[in-house]
């Protein structure tokens, strides 16, 4: 029976060996993937000023976040939510001075207080990179390859690319299709739902052509068209299939133009990839504006523990162990390790090769396989 103290708080849980190794390849594949193509890790903090946080990126909701009082400032300290702001901060201080575009990636965990409705994690490790000083076509194109790239380096496999314009609403309500300020909220949450007659009730009948444009690209991005507004969408429709016309074939490719679920901070492009095996997104990125600064910025994160999912229906094995007895040559036991080996010492007289895992034995300078 297991002691109440041990159980762990809801939305938390231990990462056993096969599923820490699957994550931990995951990411230095991911991490390597975005090095091959110029991108520079940066490590902040677990641990930052809540107000320093927040002031980073529109929409992010404080009160997810774990917060705490600093016994040395007594200000709010809160652990991050998203290291996307902490690459923000970063390159808005320390890295201003840097040639732009500015390119960086990260791995770590992140944590909230309260976990969502869709998503009962409240403990996650995020993996991503940032293109920092530029957000149009050319920068989005890239994010979105090279997070289908990195995911695939990951041995996950990519079905399918999901485009949005976070800001189409916005856009519509200024003149094509004009809306008051205090209704905007209402007909961006009913067009979320896609719900046609809570968006009429909403004042947004003008806006259900958007519902309309949303499902394979081709089909979408023709209704998108037909919608046309006076010319306000041209430039994105023409953003979208320029993005769209860089993603594989094998890669099925979506579009729903109004979707803002996981879209808080960005601005006029959004995309969220899906790996096979997972029914949540393996990441999720798009353009945002850098809060301070106001710099323009393109980026995604993937999410670890979606990742562990999707592979660990994959045989990620270990390398081979070998038992070293005591009193083996240690330079025969480093050589190994070198070799790709995994080398387990003798601790005690009863240590029992097989039951440790290991495959061979290595006694008096040679190798032998560990009899079953």
């Amino acid at each position: 029976m297991t002691d109440t103290a041990d159980l762990l708080p809801t939305g938390l849980e231990d990462r056993l060996p096969d599923d820490a190794r699957i994550l931990t390849r995951a990411m230095r594949a991911a991490l390597g993937t975005f090095d091959s193509h110029g991108y520079d890790r940066v490590k902040p903090p677990l641990i930052e000023f809540e107000e320093s946080l927040k002031s980073r990126m529109e929409g992010v909701e404080t009160n997810r976040m774990v917060r705490f009082v600093d016994p040395e400032s007594l200000r709010t300290l809160a652990l991050r939510s998203d290291m996307t702001m902490q690459v923000g901060r970063i390159a808005a201080t320390s890295m201003a001075d840097a040639p732009r575009p500015l390119r960086l990636c990260y791995a770590g965990d992140v944590a909230v207080i309260r976990a969502s409705p869709l998503d009962p994690s409240r403990q996650w490790q995020q993996i991503g990179a940032e293109l920092i000083g530029s957000d149009n076509v050319a920068a989005a194109t890239e994010a979105v390859r090279l997070a289908i790239e990195a995911i695939s380096a990951t041995g996950a496999e990519v079905i399918s690319v999901d485009l949005t314009l976070p800001d189409v609403v916005e856009v519509l309500a200024e003149r094509a299709l004009p809306l008051e300020a205090d209704r905007i909220a209402a007909v961006r949450h009913e067009l979320d739902m896609k719900d046609a007659g809570g968006l009429r009730a909403a004042g947004g009948e003008a806006y259900l052509p958007l519902l309309h444009a949303a499902g394979p690209f081709e089909e979408a991005i023709a209704a998108l068209t037909a919608l046309d507004a006076g010319g306000a969408l041209a430039s994105r429709v023409e953003g979208l299939r320029r993005i769209a016309a860089s993603v594989p074939d094998h890669v099925r490719l979506t579009l729903d133009p109004s979707e803002r679920h996981g879209f808080e901070y960005q601005s006029w492009f959004g995309f969220t990839v899906y790996a096979k095996g997972p029914r949540k997104a393996a990441g999720r990125g798009g353009t945002y504006r850098i809060g301070g600064s106001d710099e323009v910025a393109t980026g995604f994160s993937l999410f670890g523990d979606v990742l562990i999912e999707a592979l660990r229906q994959t045989q990620v094995e270990r390398a081979p162990t070998v038992f070293v007895a005591r009193g083996c040559d240690d330079g025969i036991a480093s050589r190994m390790r070198n070799e790709g080996w995994r080398t387990l010492g003798q601790i005690g007289d009863d240590d029992d090769p097989r039951a440790l895992g290991c495959s061979h034995r290595l006694d008096a300078g040679q190798t032998r396989p560990v009899p079953l």
